[in-house]
């Protein structure tokens, strides 16, 4: 048995199968663009596919957890909008001649570190938020397909971290808890879960391998712990709370 302890998002018990979810790496290449004009109409139409994106999230998300949880994805029409943001990838596109997916990707990059850099820890806390826009634009312009969470068997999801945007369309049914390694107890992440009520632990140092891929886990929201390959005394304890709860 091997245990790890993060910080709990959400108190309640899960138990079933560990998935290690893999994203692909978004490793974004330079590549020199002649025609810059052509390059910021293709932003343009990625930018709108976001922004009716992000509109269809906020509806599903006012009937998963209601308008004040749902403005989240308002809030991130207003950032992939803002002019500052905006301003700093079309400049980019135009003066240093690149193609948009890395405009965005260094812009999001450097907008994301700005507000990990504040003093503030709510301000610190949209630096995911930016990373989240910023990704979903890429994936946008790539063509690169979202989560299906519908095709998943019931298990426990560990990453290396997750968007908000990712949490609010997960299956209840399939997401028995999330794990992930980064994260914040003050992210729109963690608020989304404790709004569904999905056991959840962030910032937790556990490795996303084939050590925990496919074996039993079981998480305890109470004190923030994940156990894989629980003992049966382990297994029996927290077979009884689940019962319990």
């Amino acid at each position: 048995m091997e245990k790890y302890i993060g910080k709990s998002v959400y108190k309640g018990t899960a138990i079933g199968p560990v998935s290690v979810l893999k994203k692909k790496d978004s490793l974004v290449k330079r590549i020199h663009i002649d025609n810059t004009a052509e390059e910021l109409k293709r932003l343009d139409a990625a930018k709108e596919r976001t922004m009716t994106q992000l509109g269809q999230l906020y509806e599903k998300a006012l009937q998963e957890v209601g308008e004040v949880n749902a403005a989240i994805f308002e809030v991130h029409q207003m950032m992939l909008e803002d002019d500052d943001y905006q301003d700093a990838i079309h400049s980019m596109i135009q003066n240093e001649e690149v193609n948009a997916e890395y405009a965005v990707a260094v812009t999001g990059d450097n907008f994301a570190e700005m507000f990990a850099n504040m003093d503030d820890e709510y301000m610190q806390a949209r630096s995911a938020d930016v990373r989240d826009i910023s990704n979903r634009l890429v994936r946008n312009l790539s063509g690169e397909e979202q989560i299906d969470w519908s095709t998943m068997e019931p298990s426990i999801i560990v990453a290396d971290d997750l968007t908000p945007s990712e949490t609010v369309q997960m299956d209840k049914d399939k997401v028995l808890s999330f794990v992930t390694v980064h994260g914040s107890l003050n992210s729109h992440t963690a608020i989304l879960a404790r709004t569904m009520a999905i056991p959840a632990l962030v910032g937790t140092p556990l490795p996303l391998d084939e050590s925990v891929d496919g074996k039993l886990g079981i998480v305890d929201g109470s004190d923030g712990t994940i156990y894989v390959d629980p003992d049966e005394e382990t297994l029996a304890a927290m077979q009884k709370r689940r019962t319990e709860e």
